[in-house]
Formats: C-alpha cells, sequence, structure tokens
C-alpha cells in the first residue's frame, strides 16, 4: 500500500487528498471500513459521508461507502480540511506592491506563491507576508485577512486588498457583483477560429479528477461562470489571448479553455505540458520543450484590475507589465511564427 498527502487547487475550502493504492494479497473489503483502517483518527461515519457526496473515488470513479476493495485498486479521498488561519504566523515576505492607501493595497503577485494557507502549503503565502507587513487587516467571510479574491498559484499578477471593515465589505460586493474588472492575458494552444467570442458554462470538480475543475454544460451541477475572450495575437499553433472574467471560479480560464480546445499553454494540471498542436518534426518537438523550459507554468498573467475606490468612489484602474518568463516564450513564438518552414 502506497499513501501520499497532496493539496488540491484553492477553492472556497481547504482540502486534504490521500492516495492509495490496494496491495496484492488484499482480501475483498468495504471500502469505508478500509480507508477507516489506513487513515488515522478518521471516523468511519465521516467516510460514509464523503463518499455519498463523491468524494471517494476508485480507478477515478465515485464509489458507495459500501464498494469492496479489490487488489491493486487506486483509491483517492478528498476530504474538508481544517482551516489554518489560526495558525498563521507572520513572515517576512517582500511583497511587489505597485499602490497603497489608507483604505487598500495593490500588488503584483509572482509565479509560484500561494495566496492563502491550505494543505501542503503552512507558510510562504501571500497571507503570511500581509499579516507581517500590515497590522489589524479585516477578515472576509472565510476569515482570511485582507483577502477579496485569489490567483492561482503559478498564476501571475494584480490583486486588490483591503485594508479596513468598509474597504473589504464595499470591494467584496464589487466583486460579488461582478462590477469589477479583471483581464488576464494567455498564451494557448491552437488557433482560434474567431478573433472574439464568449464561454459559458457551470463549472465544477471533476468527478473523474477531483484536481481538475471542469465545465457542465447542462448547467445541472457547479456554478454558473462566464469568460469572454479576444484574440491579441496569433502564432499559428499557439495565440496570445486577453480574456476578462465576469465570473471569478476556481480554476476558471484554465478550465474554459480547455473545454472549448485551447488549453494554456504548459498548464500541467489541464494536459498543457504536451504537444497539443503543430508538427512531428523533431526540431519542433525541441522547440516546444525549450519553451516549457523558459516559461515552466501555465502561460496566465492577471493584467489588469479595475474597481470603484470604497471611499472615494472613484474608479480605479491598475496594468502590469507581463513577467519575464511568460515575454520570453511570446517572444519564442513570435519568432518561430514568423520564420517557420514546415
Amino acid at each position: 500500500m502506497s499513501l501520499e498527502t497532496n493539496p488540491l487547487p484553492e477553492d472556497d475550502k481547504l482540502f486534504e487528498h490521500y492516495n492509495f493504492t490496494v496491495d496484492k494479497g488484499q482480501n475483498p473489503v468495504r471500502i469505508d471500513r478500509y480507508l477507516t483502517d489506513k487513515i488515522e483518527n478518521l471516523a468511519r461515519n465521516r467516510i460514509q459521508n464523503v463518499a455519498k457526496a463523491g468524494g471517494v473515488l476508485v480507478n477515478d470513479n465515485p464509489v458507495k461507502p459500501n464498494y469492496k476493495v479489490k487488489p491493486l485498486d487506486k483509491i483517492k479521498i478528498v476530504l474538508p480540511y481544517a482551516p489554518y488561519e489560526n495558525l498563521l504566523v507572520a513572515e517576512d515576505i517582500p511583497l511587489n506592491i505597485i499602490y497603497e492607501d489608507d483604505d487598500l493595497i495593490v500588488l503584483n503577485k509572482p509565479a509560484g506563491m500561494v495566496v492563502h494557507p491550505g494543505h501542503g502549503n503552512y507558510s510562504g503565502t501571500l497571507l503570511n507576508g500581509l499579516i507581517y507587513h500590515f497590522d489589524n487587516l479585516p477578515k472576509n467571510s472565510d476569515d482570511r485577512p485582507g483577502l477579496v479574491h485569489r490567483i492561482d498559484k503559478d498564476t501571475t499578477g494584480l490583486l486588490v486588498v483591503a485594508k479596513n471593515e468598509n474597504a473589504i465589505t464595499k470591494l467584496a460586493k464589487q466583486f460579488a457583483d461582478k462590477t469589477s474588472t479583471r483581464k488576464y492575458v494567455a498564451l494557448v494552444w491552437g488557433d482560434l477560429a474567431d478573433d472574439e467570442g464568449t464561454i459559458e458554462g457551470h463549472l465544477g470538480r471533476n468527478p473523474k479528477n477531483r484536481l481538475q475543475m471542469i465545465v457542465f454544460p447542462e448547467g445541472d451541477y457547479g456554478k454558473h461562470a462566464i469568460t469572454h475572450y479576444k484574440v491579441l495575437e496569433r502564432f499559428g499553433y499557439v495565440t496570445l489571448v486577453e480574456l476578462q472574467l465576469e465570473t471569478g471560479r476556481t480554476h476558471q480560464i484554465r478550465a474554459h479553455m480547455k473545454y472549448i480546445g485551447h488549453t494554456l499553454f504548459n498548464d500541467a494540471r489541464y494536459g498543457g505540458d504536451k504537444i497539443l498542436k503543430g508538427t512531428t518534426f523533431t526540431k519542433y518537438k525541441q522547440f516546444v520543450d525549450n519553451t516549457f523550459k523558459v516559461l515552466p507554468r501555465q502561460a496566465l498573467h492577471a493584467k489588469t484590475l479595475g474597481f470603484i475606490h470604497p471611499r472615494t468612489g472613484k474608479f480605479m484602474s491598475f496594468d502590469s507589465p507581463i513577467p519575464e518568463d511568460m515575454q520570453k516564450a511570446i517572444e519564442r513564438w513570435r519568432h518561430y511564427a514568423k520564420h517557420k518552414k514546415d
């Protein structure tokens, strides 16, 4: 039997994720009993409730609590995990602040920084840095000081942080009411058919891969999500696009773009770290592999952020340059598209 724990994507809750491979000599036994024996301090009725909610998977398929495990079954279980905010430790982490006043902070988050603590990320997060540099940040509805919104660990770009109760209340309402402006720049696989368009589809966790979000086009599950896109530049096998969010769901852009067949370049979680478009020529493969090394993360940057200031009532807009690693990848594709000889 093998066991590992991994963090799930940032979401409205924190999760603990276990993987098991059943031993060859395992006798048939109910999965709720099996997991009770394998996971310390976990009650059987809790496992049953998780299974009923679709959080216990065998060979990537949800199973009921009475499922009988078989040799070499691959089991995944996703458990809601206790928040870590009460364990928050202030850390002297440099913050790239581009604007600050008495009510709010606008900062540019680098790649690799998690926004708030979760399982597997107890320290080194943006929130650890914020509580070091700023006193008495107001808590949001999830008890996370100052946070109004978030972006994924390996997505770069702009975030606004509230410094008092008035600011967090008014800013959070703008995000909820979809009156804030958020524009991203992404490099995606393939050549989009249209210069602009809208992707609409409910997003929910993939029952076959709990690390991913997927689109439920019938709207029978998940949360309503809308993404607008516009082509900025075409490179043949990849396209540079601008994306504007109407909603702010977990992995919204990443899941929506995969849904329409244009996965983000080097987005490992959604399959973008494979050569999805192009030729079979060895030189092309080498070029793509080298570009993956230049940009070792998904090609997504939160470039523009706009909102009404909670005190003055004036609209404020901020823009951040595309980071160096992503800019280098774009330049490589631009040069390749110009000089390719297939």
